[in-house]
């Protein structure tokens, strides 16, 4: 979400002080499970569940941002709310021929058997930020412009779209005003025209101090239907923000505003609702600043599980390190991609010349944490695809902790080449149970080697982090079973990726 600086009276003050606060801000060190999200900087949530798995849409800060600079749209997913996959970025800036910068927050919701993501960007031949709407048959991508043009351009942002239990969709936007259309079956036309929700105290809250903005809201609304009662959450007053949330009997209004969700906290100015249920459980999502070198142009995704009150009201909710629990376990006897992370420190994520994404700029001491994985009566083996433009490394197996106890070691070997890829296997002995998986990387100086997936062998687990998108990797596409391990029937080298790019790194 972005503020509109230039065009709100009495706003720049708060913002100079609330960049004041940033630019003097110490980055922290600690790595929790939350914020989800540890190798670049994301911003914006916007859940949503399919087909089993939660895919989670976000923004891209960019490393160093002193604005809301941000170029590019990301995808990750999950089944278990705590070790997620990076699908990389399936769309950005210039998916939209139209556009010339800003790749802001938005959503994406599934309808008529497609992906529609709805997202603001600055129109070039206006100036003036605009809808666009990206279109894909899978849930991760790649987006295509779907009408080759604006689908709604008023100067507004942060667009959110609901569909009724009638069928009839709604777009949301706005800031500093809040306006709907009905969308048309399609879900790239609407009928009528955007009508202005009416910003009253009675529907938003009151703010004080600015004349210009009476009410709470602010932007970056996130409007969903519970039982038969119609939800506006969304982010209120600046500078900083927290979140408030409105009810309604309908989904246009009328509104009345029912409190504080989550208050300000979080070392960001900004922040950003998503809500979902999934498995039985309540999610909301948000941003903070929490990861080193974060603040309110560098921002991070988090998640929190909640409960409805008895009468149906929202509670408050404060941001944690701890973030959701797991829901199930991960299953380690099924090809697992290396990006899939509950935890990290060091590593960064890139594309694979096999397709997906693989974990790369991996250098000695760095590691990754894989939440919860059932190992059962006890894996026997460990399979990697790894690939190294200088004499590789190692890749250590602790349970439960960095340093916790070693239950196997596989060399990476230097393969020609950062996508030259290469199977490596190495016996495994004491991984029984239920236990957090931390793969720790050791080797010489420099960028030792990339991973782009894992798996173990010899011992079954119930559930399981499968993914299973077809368009991308899948676990099973490209490879076959012999004798219990995989092998490969694909061809190896690629283009020179990894260390090779630019490392745009959050500070160790």
């Amino acid at each position: 979400m972005k503020l509109r600086f230039e065009v709100l009276p009495g706003r720049g003050a708060l913002v100079i002080m609330a960049l004041l606060c940033l630019v003097t801000m110490i980055p922290g060190t600690a790595r929790a499970d939350n914020p989800i999200v540890q190798t670049i900087y994301t911003a914006d949530p916007a859940p949503l569940v399919h087909n089993g798995r939660v895919y989670l849409y976000t923004g891209h800060d960019e490393d160093g941002s002193t604005y809301f600079t941000m170029k590019e749209w990301r995808v990750w997913s999950s089944a278990d709310m705590v070790n997620w996959t990076d699908h990389g970025s399936p769309m950005n800036v210039a998916t939209f021929s139209w556009a010339s910068a800003d790749a802001w927050a938005g959503q994406a919701v599934y309808r008529n058997g497609k992906f529609y993501w709805y997202v603001p960007v600055k129109d070039r031949a206006s100036g003036q930020m605009a809808i666009g709407v990206g279109v894909s048959n899978s849930p991760t991508g790649p987006f295509t412009d779907a009408i080759g043009r604006p689908l709604v351009r008023n100067g507004e942002i942060d667009p959110t779209v609901f569909i009724d239990d009638s069928g009839q969709a709604y777009l949301y936007w706005g800031n500093p005003n809040l306006w709907y259309v009905r969308l048309n079956p399609d879900m790239i036309s609407y009928s009528g025209s955007p009508t202005q929700i009416p910003l009253t105290t009675a529907g938003f809250g009151t703010r004080t101090g600015n004349t210009s903005r009476p009410t709470l809201y602010e932007e970056g609304p996130w409007v969903y239907k519970r039982n038969g009662l119609y939800y506006n959450v969304f982010a209120a007053k600046c500078c900083s923000e927290f979140i408030g949330y409105s009810t309604a009997p309908g989904p246009t209004g009328p509104w009345t505003y029912r409190g504080t969700v989550m208050p300000t906290q979080g070392s960001s100015f900004t922040n950003h609702p998503g809500i979902i249920d999934f498995n039985g459980g309540s999610y909301f999502f948000y941003h903070n600043g929490a990861l080193p070198g974060g603040g309110g142009f560098t921002r991070s995704v988090a998640v929190e599980k909640f409960s409805y009150n008895a009468d149906g009201t929202i509670p408050t909710i404060n941001m944690t390190t701890t973030g959701a629990p797991q829901v199930g376990t991960l299953n380690p006897y099924v090809r697992q991609e290396a990006e899939t992370i509950a935890g990290e420190s060091g590593v960064e994520t890139q594309p694979s010349s096999e397709g997906g994404m693989n974990v790369g700029w991996i250098e000695n001491g760095d590691h990754i944490k894989v939440k919860g994985v059932a190992f059962g009566s006890g894996a026997t083996s460990f399979t990697a695809r790894v690939a190294s433009a200088t004499s590789g490394g190692r890749i250590e197996l602790h349970l439960d902790g960095v340093n916790g106890t070693l239950v196997g070691t596989c060399t990476a070997p230097g393969t020609g080449g950062w996508q030259t890829w290469t199977t490596v296997t190495c016996p495994v002995n004491g991984a029984t149970g239920t236990h957090d998986l931390y793969f720790k990387y050791t080797g010489g100086s420099g960028n030792l080697f990339n991973v782009n997936w894992w798996q173990f062998t010899g011992g079954t687990a119930a559930g399981g982090n499968l993914l299973t998108n077809g368009d991308m990797e899948s676990g099973t596409t490209g490879w076959g079973a012999s004798g219990g391990a995989l092998s490969s029937v694909t061809g190896g080298g690629g283009a020179a990726q990894g260390p090779a790019l630019a490392r745009t790194s959050i500070p160790r």
